[in-house]
């Protein structure tokens, strides 16, 4: 019959595996492990590791002032206001925005020109025919009479 094999297995050494594989690195990793020795000694110098230490030590206590801000009404809805206004802004086209964000430099510079001289209703009423304000006062009419309609689908049917 035949006598079993004995099965040893070597010792390892984690620590001793690193290291060889370390000096074994190519030339090619010098370069990046010189860099990254840099970025590290640049953040112990500034303090941002001493801060980050900080926050490691005290996670528990960070977590719980983090968990108890939550827990409010106001934050919960304020939480569920940026969420759905993530979807809103989704939905609106880049190009309305951009007219929109020219419009306001564009308009204040015009009002602070004309500071100086007296305001006309006259005046006003006849920049108000122009092509461009009755397209502006008709989308906000437009705007106005859908949040009305929303409004009024959130009413209380018990008031109707």
């Amino acid at each position: 019959m035949a006598a079993p094999i004995a099965l040893e297995n070597p010792m390892r050494d984690p620590a001793a595996e690193l290291r060889s594989k370390l000096d074994n690195a190519p030339g090619a990793y010098a370069e990046a492990l010189l860099a990254a020795y840099e970025v590290l000694q640049a953040l112990h110098e500034q303090g941002v590791l001493d801060i980050l230490r900080g926050v490691l030590d005290a996670k528990d206590q960070i977590l719980d002032s983090v968990a108890t801000a939550a827990d409010t009404p106001e934050t919960i809805r304020a939480i569920r206001n940026l969420l759905y206004w993530r979807r809103i802004l989704g939905s609106i086209e880049p190009e309305w925005f951009k007219g929109l964000f020219q419009a306001i430099p564009e308009g204040i510079a015009q009002a602070t020109a004309e500071r100086d001289q007296p305001v006309s209703l006259w005046h006003i009423l006849r920049r108000a025919r122009s092509k461009d304000s009755l397209r502006a006062m008709a989308a906000a009419v437009d705007f106005l009479e859908a949040f009305g309609r929303h409004l009024h689908s959130l009413e209380d049917p018990a008031r109707s």
